[in-house]
Parts: structure tokens; sequence; C-alpha cells
């Protein structure tokens, strides 16, 4: 509960200091805040870090509590772990991991990691890059004993390591979310690094087809399976992974819509379920019988999305479009022709789940509807 006198704060934030682990108190100049700080046991100040410091353990956490009860709000959102643990994703077991051989000169990841992307129910395709890219790090620096003695220094070396190898700006971030998760989630240092910096983001707008590629693609599918498959990213703006988790159930005819169970982010929504498509579908239905999984290799095993992949790129080409065609190309193309055709861009975030309306608002700049009205000053009289 915040006090009565909200002007007043304090931030609590981790440090390590010489691998020793410290809580840093971030206030700004008060005399009453800098009269109860100097008056905690064991308080020190960093220079480096210009915040009040003390040994990080229960009792002086306690002291802080008691000391700023009802003078001063703590802010606690840089101290606590506070992530949701992803409740909808089936239990995870990485004990194919645990079990490995022993590599002789590698080190592998703390039974700690294992744990908990399993306690927190990650995805399994995130477990597997979290620890390859932890184990990686942990073997640059394999003569580092105490994981936790290492600085932000160290960790823009590995990172500037990364760059000077040529890794792309996504694996650098993967590697990084890796390394976060450890130092913030396993050990409970949220916020852990101050100085760490991540490669800029090259802001390059999504690769969008014409409708009247689309539906070359499509007319050029060459079976019933394959054209449903391309109608569907596209009509529906699926992405691959979502489009291969679909089960039989998840097309409600009735509503014509289409549910999307546990997208990116582990989260449930409905989007648009094309007329012409359901008629193909109900003929697919009759034809392939799949038995769990909408679309399937064999009864009841689902889909690839490395077939799903294949099947884009060879109607792209059967089509005539020259430049490599990916499915998420077809969900970007969605998106933007709904904004071409007047479809209000918060509805649009909707069909495709995505969290801000930042990054819907990306299609604006490659919508060309209104733009081929605007004449060209070269073209001017």
């Amino acid at each position: 509960m915040r006090p009565s006198t909200p002007d007043k704060s304090i931030t609590l934030k981790h440090l390590v200091i010489n691998s020793r682990r410290y809580g840093g108190i971030k206030f700004y100049p008060d005399k009453v805040i800098q009269s109860l700080v100097k008056n905690l046991p064991e308080i020190g100040w960093s220079n480096k870090y210009q915040m009040a410091v003390l040994p990080n353990n229960p009792s002086h956490l306690q002291n802080i509590y008691d000391a700023f009860k009802g003078v001063a709000w703590i802010n606690t959102q840089y101290f606590f772990v506070n992530r949701p643990v992803n409740h909808g994703n089936e239990p995870l077991s990485v004990d194919a991991y645990r079990k490995r051989p022993a590599k002789k000169g590698w080190k592998y990841c703390p039974e700690e990691f294992y744990q908990k992307l399993e306690i927190r129910k990650y995805s399994i395709h995130t477990a597997r890059s979290y620890i390859g890219m932890f184990e990686r790090f942990i073997n640059y620096y394999a003569h580092v004993e105490d994981l936790m003695s290492l600085s932000d220094k160290e960790i823009n070396g590995y990172i500037q390591h990364m760059v000077q190898l040529g890794r792309s700006d996504s694996y650098i971030n993967q590697a990084l979310n890796a390394i976060k998760f450890y130092y913030e989630v396993v050990m409970g240092m949220p916020n852990r690094f101050y100085e760490v910096n991540r490669p800029i983001q090259p802001e390059a707008l999504p690769k969008v087809l014409s409708k009247k590629q689309v539906f070359r693609m499509i007319e050029n599918c060459s079976n019933l399976k394959h054209r449903c498959i391309v109608s569907l990213l596209y009509s529906s703006g699926l992405r691959r992974g979502e489009l291969i988790a679909l089960k039989i159930e998840d097309i409600k005819s009735d509503r014509m819509m289409i549910r999307v169970n546990s997208g990116k982010g582990r989260k449930d929504r409905y989007t648009l379920l094309s007329e012409r498509i359901l008629d193909e579908l109900r003929e697919y239905f009759k034809k392939y019988r799949p038995q769990q999984y909408l679309f399937e290799y064999s009864p009841g095993v689902q889909y690839s999305g490395s077939s799903v992949g294949k099947v884009v790129a060879r109607a792209a080409k059967r089509g005539g479009i020259i430049e490599r065609v990916t499915p998420h190309m077809l969900r970007h193309s969605f998106a933007t022709h709904l904004l071409e055709s007047g479809i209000d861009l918060r509805q649009i975030q909707t069909l495709l789940g995505h969290n801000s309306l930042k990054t819907t608002e990306v299609y604006t700049h490659v919508a060309v509807e209104g733009m081929n009205k605007i004449k060209n000053p070269l073209d001017l009289e």
C-alpha cells in the first residue's frame, strides 16, 4: 500500500560488487529519506552505481520495509521476479539435456537452470534455445568458477565477441535473453545488468504480396490440402505454428471464426474464417479425414512447420513470384490488405493477437491504398 505522501519513494535494485550480492537503494535527494537511509545497518555507497548499498539478505530487506513504512513508497518492480508462468503449455521435461553424457572440457547448464525452465513451463523451443545459448556463454568464460562474479563489462565483452563472429542481431538477442534468464529468473535478480547493450534493431518494413500474387499462389497449389494451407495463412492471418496446431473443432463455422489456442505469448484469440475457404475445408475434410489436427501427415500426426514453408514456397514459384515467399508474408499481406480496405487498426490488432498497437502500426507504412492516388511531383505539369 502506498503512503499518504506518494512524492517520496525509493527503488530497490540488485547489484553485484566484488562478487557479493547487494541491494541498491535509488532515491531522489530528500532530507527525510537520506536520514533514514543513513541509519540502516551496514549501509554504504557505490560511486559506480550512484546508489546506497547494503548486503542483500532477508534481514536487511526487512529493515528497509520497517524504516520506510508510512514514509515512502518502496518500488520493487526491479527487485522481485513477477513474470507469469506460462499456464497454457503442456508439461515440459528437459531430461534429455540432463542425461547427456559428459563431454570433456564442456560445461553444462546447472540443474537449477533446467528446473526453472520446467517449473515456469517454457515451450520446448525456448528451452532448447536458452540451454544452447547459455552453455555457449558459460564455456566462453570457462575459467570463471563463480558466474555471479561476472560484471556488465564481461557480458558486453561476450556480446562484442558474437558481433565479431558475425552473428545476427536476432541470434545475439536470443543469447542475451538466455543470460538474463539465468541471472534474473534462476538467481532471482531482476534487472541485474544495467550497462549491457542490445544490438540496435533495424526498422525493417514487412514484406507484403499483392492480392493478385496471393490469388495466383492459391490457384497454383498442387493439391487441395496445399490450397487450404495457403488460403488459411492468408485469409486468417495465422502464424505457421498456429496453423499446424489447429484442431478440427477450432473451425467455428457457425460464427465464421477460427479459434487460435495458445498463440504467441500463450494467448487465445479468434480470427476470421472465409466463406470461400470454409467450402474448401469441407471438401478437404471429406477427402483427407484428419483425426486430430486439421492438417496431418498421417492420422493423428501433426503437419510440420518446415513442410508448410515448402508448400508456400512451391505455390509462389508456380504462381510466377520471383522473390522468396514465406508463410509470415501471407500474414503480413492479410493485415495490410485489411488496412487498405478500411478496417480499423485496433480490430486488426485483435485479429493478429498483438499485445501492442505499435506492433500493428507498422502496416500503415506498407499500405498503398490511398498513396497511389497521390500525384507524383515529377508527373505534375
